[in-house]
């Protein structure tokens, strides 16, 4: 069996590059893209990046994006531990040693994030995308108690109802810890405390009309004061009893009523016997008109009657139209007068703040608060012919207790409340039949 020599000599293998790619420049043939791109020599642009990568393990970065302030640095003092830095014996070291000095700039790339990185934060899925994507995965959907729910059929027997806050936050509050939850403080309101602009005295000096001798002008005028504070509680009174009078009357005409077997507020009116026998016969010489139909329109006067409403319809936009144009044109004047209004406003609060103000320098007197009226207090006056010419025979009017708890409701330290005397028990009593009396018939 005969083998060429062609066959027995070993193949020549390609050249490789120094860097690790095959470059392959035996085979001078080209022809074709493949044959182009497998013979082609890169080796010259390897070495260039490996460069590159070089320079970026070294200093972080490439050199040529550097500054020049980076990479020179002129030095005019020198360094005397550069001395110490210098090896005392021998420069070679081991290959091993060498591989592990050497440290890449490049920061290495680490499959968790870092802790000092911020997580990106994930954008909600709403309910409803949630429930789309289940249909449309077609996916079994667990609720309560392991039960599969339909997603098409929310709220409808089906459990797909979401938890409660309460149970959201089972099991975060422990009932038997020591260490109590602090309630909220409840914070003031801002507005000033009435009591801030009481200015009324604890004991108030009394009216000089009240003296055992007062002059006439003073006493003419407490005794003015008093007829007028007596006149308007008369004049309540009466007012009070006119409208207890009068809801007594309603009540007694709707109970009338009421046993007539007639709807309160109801009129019934009895017809006479003439005009009983008269009525039929009026109905039965005048018979009622007959009931006229309306009757369907035509197309014509359909579309007259929709000309006339869009006619209307553009009249109506005009006007608005024309209305609003006024106002845009006459929209300083409008400014201006509505800050005119907004300083006449605020001056009349001003004024009655300053009312209000006054009157409680006076204190609470007259004034509602809650509920109840604050008591404005009785006025102590004697009559010309009560007066005493000494103090002899002065006479003591009025209450110090009153007074003093009267005053103590004015300056807003205690609350205003309706009068509730006490009630005196009820003793009935008992009626006893004697045994004595019972046998009145006997004759002993």
């Amino acid at each position: 069996m005969a083998v060429s020599s062609a066959s027995l000599a070993p193949s020549k293998k390609a050249a490789a590059s120094s860097v690790g790619a095959p470059a392959q420049r035996s085979q001078s043939s080209r022809k074709g893209k493949r044959a182009w791109r497998k013979n082609v020599d890169i080796e010259p642009v390897e070495e260039g990046l490996e460069g590159l990568r070089a320079e970026e393990r070294v200093t972080g970065a490439f050199l040529q994006n550097k500054k020049d302030e980076e990479l020179f640095q002129v030095d005019v003092e020198g360094d005397d531990s550069i001395r110490k830095t210098l090896p005392k014996y021998s420069e070679r070291v081991l290959t091993s040693t060498k591989i592990l000095s050497e440290r890449s700039a490049v920061p290495a790339v680490f499959s968790r994030a870092a802790a000092s990185a911020k997580p990106e934060k994930r954008k909600a899925v709403s309910h409803e995308d949630k429930s789309r994507l289940l249909r449309m995965s077609k996916r079994l959907r667990k609720g309560p108690f392991n039960a599969y729910v339909d997603p098409n059929q929310v709220g409808e027997g089906s459990a797909l109802l979401e938890l409660s806050e309460a149970a959201k936050k089972a099991g975060e509050y422990d009932v038997w810890a020591e260490e109590v939850p602090e309630k909220p403080t409840a914070k003031a309101p801002k507005t000033d405390n009435p009591r801030s602009h009481i200015a009324l005295q604890a004991v108030p000096a009394p009216h000089e009309g009240q003296s055992y001798n007062p002059p006439l002008t003073a006493h003419q005028q407490l005794l003015r004061a008093a007829h007028e504070k007596e006149e308007k509680r008369v004049k309540n009174a009466e007012e009070t009893e006119a409208a207890k009078a009068k809801l007594a009357k309603a009540r007694a005409v709707a109970a009338a009523e009421a046993a007539e077997g007639v709807a309160p507020g109801m009129t019934v009116d009895e017809p006479v016997d003439g005009a009983a026998d008269e009525a039929p016969a009026t109905q039965s010489s005048e018979p009622l008109p007959p009931k006229k139909m309306p009757e369907r329109k035509t197309k014509q006067q359909r579309r007259k009657a929709e000309k006339l409403r869009a006619e209307k319809r553009a009249l109506a936009e005009k006007a608005a139209r024309k209305r609003m144009l006024a106002t845009v044109d006459s929209a300083k004047a409008l400014r201006r007068a509505i800050s005119r209004n907004l300083a006449t406003r605020e001056r009349l609060r001003a004024q009655r703040q300053a009312v209000l103000q006054e009157r409680l320098k006076q204190g609470l007197a007259g004034q509602r608060i809650g509920k109840h009226f604050v008591p404005e207090g009785e006025i102590d006056v004697q009559l010309g012919e009560e007066l005493s010419e000494s103090l002899r025979g002065l006479k003591p009017e009025g209450n110090l207790f009153r007074d003093r708890f009267l005053n103590m409701q004015q300056r807003a330290l205690i609350e205003p409340h309706a009068p509730n005397p006490a009630k005196k028990p009820r003793r009935k009593t008992k009626e006893y039949e004697k045994h004595s009396y019972k046998r009145f018939d006997r004759g002993f």
